[in-house]
Formats: structure tokens, sequence, C-alpha cells
């Protein structure tokens, strides 16, 4: 039987970026530009698909909720970075750090929802275009988004709630930039055999399970876009799965080799490298290429701003 929490521990000590500190200044800047163009870009976005109503279909729908949750991820973590960086300032409480891990866990699995959705409603359009309006209806777009929010919520609840019932007795320096569930167990001093189970079934459903659904939505956009006669018509078609595919990439290479085989990964800097390509670099670039390069919101930016040339 589990012990329940009788951790000695009060605060965490979250040790930042394996950084110089002559070179604080620089990646201070870099980050807080990367995080107010994550911050900007993205509410650019919620912003044009509220006012334009060219913009209101299950595609931007979609979109609008990843902007949302990508806003929410990037400031779960990168404000107490950045804090900690102009301060020096390490310690976390407890409470704050389990309430910032349950909420990087929620937006993580969340992203991975919606991205899912994303690549389903891009099957559907490409794959069978005349009962596209049919399938996608508004039911089933909200549907799709709550049942990602439900699940995401029990996802990052089974890890918050076991944890808590853990004992944590002298060491509390963490190795990270945040209070990152695998760095929070290894300072575990009770036995975690159940937590990195739960972590492994769970990040099958919410991590595996959602990335072989976009594999296969994929597998038959491919084969659907090599049927298609017109060369105007497959470029079209590739350069919109094309950036989707990539971001897929970024995504999900990062969060199965940290999460789903937390083992193969012994580098605490490759760890945070990592950390660093999903939480700051991924949401920052989501705008640009879901849909900055996209003639719909090009036309909803030149009517929002008349004046911009664009």
């Amino acid at each position: 039987m589990r012990k329940k929490n009788q951790s000695s521990v009060s605060e965490f000590i979250l040790l930042g970026l394996p950084i110089r500190p002559e070179q604080q200044g620089v990646f201070f800047t870099l980050f807080l530009a990367m995080y107010l163009t994550t911050v900007l870009g993205n509410l650019l976005i919620l912003l044009l698909i509220r006012l334009d109503s060219r913009l209101h279909t299950p595609m931007y729908f979609f979109l609008s909720h990843l902007a949302l949750t990508d806003v929410s991820f990037s400031s779960v973590t990168i404000p107490k970075m950045l804090v900690a960086m102009q301060t020096s300032r390490k310690a976390i409480p407890f409470a704050e750090c389990i309430c910032q891990m349950y909420f990087f866990i929620f937006f993580t699995d969340l992203d991975s929802f919606l991205i899912t959705s994303m690549a389903f409603d891009r099957y559907v359009a490409i794959c069978h275009p005349l009962h596209y309006t049919t399938i996608m209806r508004e039911e089933l777009c909200v549907f799709l988004v709550a049942g990602s929010w439900l699940l995401s919520c029990a996802s990052s609840l089974s890890h918050t709630l076991l944890l808590t019932q853990l004992s944590f007795c002298t060491a509390n320096a963490i190795p990270h930039f945040f209070c990152d569930l695998a760095a929070l167990l290894k300072l575990s001093c009770s036995d975690i055999f159940l937590n990195y189970v739960v972590m492994f079934t769970v990040g099958v459903v919410v991590i595996t399970l959602p990335f072989l659904c976009i594999l296969i939505s994929y597998g038959y956009i491919g084969t659907t876009i090599l049927r298609i006669p017109s060369t105007k018509g497959v470029c079209k078609a590739l350069s919109t799965c094309g950036s989707h595919l990539c971001v897929v990439s970024l995504y999900y290479g990062a969060i199965f080799g940290q999460y789903l085989f937390p083992s193969l990964s012994n580098s605490i800097d490759k760890d945070i490298i990592v950390a660093i390509m999903y939480t700051v670099v991924t949401p920052m670039l989501n705008p640009f290429i879901y849909s900055l390069r996209n003639k719909d919101v090009k036309d909803a930016l030149r009517k929002c701003f008349p004046h911009c040339k664009i």
C-alpha cells in the first residue's frame, strides 16, 4: 500500500536553463521576444477568426482553440522562467509547482487532441469534399473540442492526484525550467512504479492514439492527392498538409522522446532543449504555419487593417 503524502519539502528549486550568468541577458531577450510573438500571433488569429465571418468554418474553429491553447501553454512556463532569469529567484512553492505541472500536462494533451481534430478536418475536406458540410457539422466540431478538453483534464488530473500521494524528503532541486513530471518523480522518496505505469498508459491514450489517427488521416490524404489530375490542386493540398505535418513531427517527436520513453532521455540538457522545442518554438510557429500563410487569413488581415500592406 502506498503511503500518504508526508513530504517535508515546502518548495522546489528550479535550476533553469544550463547557461552561463553572462549569457542570461541574451537568452532573456530571446525568450521574451519569442513569448511575445507567440501571444500576439495567436491572439491576432483569434481576433481575425472572431471578426471575419468567412473564417467561421470548422477548420478555423479548431484553429481558434489551438491558438488559445498555445497562448495558455506557453504562459504556464515561460513567464516564470523569465522572472527567474531576471531576479535569480528560483524557488517555487510546493502547491504552485503541482499546479504548474497540472496545467502543463493539460495543455500538452489538449494540443495533441486539437492537432488530431484538425487532421481529421483536412481528411474530410480533401478525401470527401462533396460531403464536407454534412460530416463536419457544428455539433461534431463542438463534440470533438469538448471531448479534447475533458480527456485532457482527466489525464492531467490522474497524474496530479498520484503525485500528491508521494513523499518528498530532502532533495528539492529540479534540473529544469518548470515543474516537469518526470523530474518530480525522480525526486520522490516513495515507490513511483504506479506513476510510471499510469504515465505510460495515459501516454498511449493521449499521445500515441492521436498520432496514429493523424498518420491514418494523412495516409488517405496522400492517396487522394496522387489521384488529383491538376498540378495546381496537388500543390495546394501539399502546401496545407506539408505545413501541418512539419509541426506534427516537431511536436510528437519531442513528446515521444521525453515522456513516453523517459528512460531513454538521460541527458538533462537534451530534455531541456526538447522541452523548449514544444513549449516555446512550436506555439510560436503555429500562427505562421497554420494561418498567416493562408490566403483566407491574409484577406481577413487586409479587411481588418486596410492601411497595412500585406
